[in-house]
């Protein structure tokens, strides 16, 4: 079985209620529903930041402090949109009238995640296999929103679709993306397990590396579902998904070096929805949460930090997290599809 990363999500209404956690000789602070502090010194900040949105799926901050989101949509009307949330949480319609279609399974396509070069956004379409640019200085907080047909964009898809992978799945879902060398985009596509290189003056698109399957000793072969991608400064560091049956601890940090030769960064994780650097340029990644056998289990969601020496969880008790911003030292923004929710978390 081959889902992409919406397809997994149809199953997030499924879970069972939310466990508790405790650490010896540590008072927990629960922040609001099952979000517990594991593993730190100080008790993690989380306070709610946005609400009502549609789907939120991709997370970026400007130099204002303003958070930039995507919204997939409902799947039911072409309402996907674009939104601007201000420091003090209201929230803006900037682009709207993408795509959405949702499945015969309940899961939403549409908008991915979005990333933020100079003044030019740019936005990632799972279902259109476009990427889309958006000058973030044409908006203005009351200004009415664009048409999304009115943006420019470029059918990465398209290239994706016709080119010939060794393991060819013959599908595109252009999930994330993020700057490399030479100001270079690199764009996770997480139907194709592939990451895709455009270059940042003629725009031409090469195959930067593929994704490896997982092997599940005894059990099957998953593909990777990649969905997330950063760049240190050194390497590429990838995280992934997996496929059906959604294994616990099977999830992978995957390292590229600069000419697309991939390693294992570290394992050991969970259904890996993204994945961001900390202060240190340490990975910090996202766990969308615990497969029961019928569905995911509620608030089992978690962000961890990866280090070469091992994983260390943060927070726990999240609701099926898909993105994750820092935009401080330790501050970071989630994105919480189904709640409709961007939640704000000092750690």
């Amino acid at each position: 079985m081959k889902p992409t990363f919406q397809l997994l999500a149809s199953h997030a209404r499924f879970g069972a209620q939310c466990m508790a956690f405790s650490l010896v000789l540590l008072t927990l602070l629960m922040t609001g529903g099952c979000q517990a502090f594991l593993d730190h010194r100080l008790p993690p900040q989380t306070t709610a930041f946005a609400s009502g949105l549609i789907a939120p799926l991709g997370l970026e901050t400007d130099a204002k402090g303003q958070v930039w989101v995507t919204q997939a949509g409902s799947g039911t009307a072409n309402d996907g949109q674009l939104s601007m949330i201000t420091p003090q949480g209201e929230v803006w319609p900037v682009v709207t009238g993408f795509i959405s279609q949702v499945t015969p399974e309940g899961a939403v396509f549409g908008l991915n995640h979005l990333l933020l070069q100079g003044t030019t956004l740019y936005l990632v379409h799972g279902v259109e296999g476009r990427l889309y640019t958006f000058d973030i200085n044409s908006f203005q907080p009351g200004n009415p929103p664009v048409s999304a047909q009115s943006l420019a964009y470029e059918a990465v898809g398209e290239f994706v679709k016709a080119y010939s992978f060794v393991d060819d799945t013959n599908q595109t879902d252009l999930f994330n993306l993020t700057i490399g060398p030479q100001g270079d985009l690199f764009i996770v596509d997480a139907a194709a397990n592939a990451i895709i290189r455009r270059n940042a003056t003629t725009h031409a698109l090469s195959v930067f590396a593929t994704i490896p399957p997982l092997i599940n000793p005894g059990v099957d072969t998953l593909e990777a579902v990649p969905t997330g991608i950063v760049f240190d400064g050194e390497r590429f560091l990838v995280s992934n998904f997996t496929g059906y049956p959604y294994p616990g601890g099977r999830a992978v940090i995957y390292q590229y070096d600069l000419q697309g030769n991939e390693s294992t960064y570290q394992q050991g994780l969970t259904t890996l929805t993204d994945i961001e650097l900390d202060e240190n340029r340490q990975p910090v990644v996202l766990e969308y949460g615990t497969w029961n056998g019928q569905g995911f289990t509620d608030n089992s969601g978690a962000i961890v930090r990866s280090t070469g020496q091992g994983n260390t969880r943060l927070l726990d008790g999240l609701n099926y997290p898909n993105a994750i911003k820092r935009s401080s030292a330790n501050t970071y923004y989630i994105a919480q599809t189904f709640d409709g929710t961007i939640q704000k978390v000092t750690l």
